[in-house]
């Protein structure tokens, strides 16, 4: 991007352009859904915006949509209340349930425009900031400095609009291609005229393609002068899935070269993806070349029909699944029949009453979430290779502090941190403990002592990134991880583990014990006192487990 092309004075009027665009359109709005009663015809007619501009300008784009004004304009002509019709020509002021239906689809059109004008909007303030910023840094002194800045920058866009940094990194990315590269999509995106996955889209498939290239896919699709101009439905007529085909099969038609290089760029982004769902389940997506995913389809299916018997109740899909996740377990044979509990170091809280089945409490698995109790039993009696006992406050429910002064972390304090964050502390990051890293939030050469006050889980990334920019972490406490203040001055706080205290059963509150004896055959003291460095309700649950 050209310093200059969006902060300077014309970048400033191109701002207020896109703000002025998204008042009109809401005006527009309002008339339609106050309903045609309650303007008068001029009213109804009028497309001037409240700064005096006109509603339905094309910004300062240089095409305007190969069919005239778009299916935008035609959806004005068909509002409820401007000429007093419905889509069929048939009068319908005297049908007040017809002029209700009409409004609704009037201002679902017009409301269309007011998201596509918004996000134009949005793309030329991201795009603005990102360049003012780079003013006022001025140029890198290396790529170590510049990375820097780009992550500081994407964190700061991410946190402004409560987003992920990868989804702020890829809205960045549109901005500057729709700013830069693509002026008539962003002129048709500030109008109205394509929403803006069709905006999206554009900036996608012309990723990599030369500046030249880009103008004549653009051309195609927005220039009625243009040679071979597209023809049939405009851009925005199009649903966005139809829009991309159709911009992809130009674009491998014109240069099939580009193919090659999207390929590559692809690979190089392969990954595996975690999300945990709701009910106690989890997602794992593989991003993978095109024909090993095939390949890894096949093969599973093929080993999931092979399963198949007249004694065997799940489902192809069912099968399939469990089949997957056996192979990445390592279980094969017969195994491959039954789900397996996880053999992987597992820190899971989970409260002692529910592990004795006294409760159903839910236990909690560190990088995941929540799981049924049955599932916590199973987990600790049968699956997990490291269990760690974490004793909770019976109050709130916290993990209780355990104090250190050596600059390096034992391995209960860092379970302990696992425990308190959950996660990178980073504002929006979602990276989970195994993979992070323990951090002195003031720095051990500087007075920082090893307690939990003064420690906080941050993945590589943003342990860098402390260190690279301002971003500086606030205290933390025994119980809350660390908040952030961005190089701007922001600040934004922490997000913190809704600890639930335990329930104590009904016998015990009515003070009948019903728990399992201790190893010394005794009952367990649920007071709270403590005899050693195991206490009495340790002592049966280790008894539990070892029965």
């Amino acid at each position: 991007m050209e310093t200059g092309a969006v902060t300077g004075a014309g970048g400033k009027v191109t701002m207020a352009a896109a703000v002025a665009s998204v008042a009109g359109l809401v005006d527009e709005l309002a008339r339609i859904v106050r309903g045609p009663m309650a303007a008068s015809d001029n009213e109804c007619c009028d497309t001037t915006g409240r700064d005096g501009t006109d509603c339905d300008s094309r910004a300062d784009g240089p095409y305007r949509n190969a069919h005239g004004n778009g299916a935008s304009d035609n959806a004005r002509s068909h509002s409820a209340g401007c000429h007093g019709v419905g889509r069929s020509g048939a009068p319908i002021s005297g049908d007040p349930l017809g002029e209700l239906a009409e409004s609704c689809l009037a201002g679902l059109e017009v409301l269309a425009r007011v998201e596509a004008a918004t996000a134009a909007a949005k793309v030329r303030l991201v795009a603005a900031y990102a360049e003012a910023s780079a003013q006022i840094e001025g140029p890198a002194a290396n790529a170590y400095e510049a990375s820097a800045r780009e992550k500081s920058l994407v964190a700061e866009v991410a946190c402004v609009l409560t987003v992920g940094e990868g989804a702020a990194s890829v809205l960045m990315g549109e901005a500057h291609a729709l700013t830069s590269s693509l002026p008539a999509a962003l002129a048709e995106l500030q109008a109205g005229a394509i929403s803006w996955q069709h905006a999206r889209i554009l900036a996608d498939e012309t990723a990599g393609l030369e500046p030249a290239r880009v103008q004549e896919l653009e051309a195609h699709f927005f220039d009625p002068d243009a040679p071979h101009a597209a023809r049939g439905a405009a851009p925005g007529e199009l649903v966005p899935s139809r829009f991309r085909r159709k911009v992809r099969a130009w674009r491998e038609r014109q240069y099939p070269d580009s193919l090659e290089v999207r390929r590559a760029l692809s690979v190089a982004e392969r990954r595996m993806e975690y999300r945990p769902e709701a009910d106690g389940m989890g997602r794992i997506t593989l991003i993978l070349p095109g024909e090993n995913a095939c390949a890894i389809w096949n093969k599973v299916t093929s080993i999931a029909r092979g399963l198949q018997s007249p004694d065997d109740s799940r489902t192809l899909s069912q099968r399939r699944a469990d089949v997957s996740a056996n192979l990445l377990l390592g279980c094969v044979g017969l195994d491959l029949e039954k789900l397996p509990a996880p053999k992987a170091d597992i820190l899971m809280t989970v409260p002692a009453f529910s592990v004795f089945g006294v409760t159903d409490e839910p236990g909690e698995v560190d990088g995941f979430g929540p799981v049924p109790a049955s599932v916590a039993r199973r987990i600790v009696a049968e699956g997990a290779g490291s269990f760690y006992r974490v004793l909770v406050d019976p109050r709130d429910g916290a993990p209780l502090e355990i104090g250190r002064t050596n600059y390096r972390l034992p391995e209960s304090l860092k379970r302990w941190l696992r425990m308190r964050d959950g996660k990178c502390t980073f504002p929006g990051c979602s990276n989970h403990t195994p993979d992070n890293e323990n951090d002195h939030l003031t720095a051990w050469q500087h007075g920082g002592a090893t307690g939990v006050s003064n420690l906080a889980q941050l993945c590589p990334k943003h342990h860098r990134l402390k260190h690279q920019s301002a971003w500086t972490p606030t205290p933390a406490s025994k119980n809350e991880p660390p908040g952030w203040t961005s190089p701007t001055g922001r600040h934004y706080p922490a997000e913190q583990p809704d600890w639930v205290p335990p329930r104590l059963p009904l016998a015990l509150l009515a003070g009948s014990s019903t728990m399992p004896p201790s190893l010394d055959g005794g009952t367990p003291d649920v007071g709270g006192g403590t005899s050693g460095d195991v206490s009495p309700l340790e002592d049966a649950l280790i008894a539990y487990l070892a029965a």
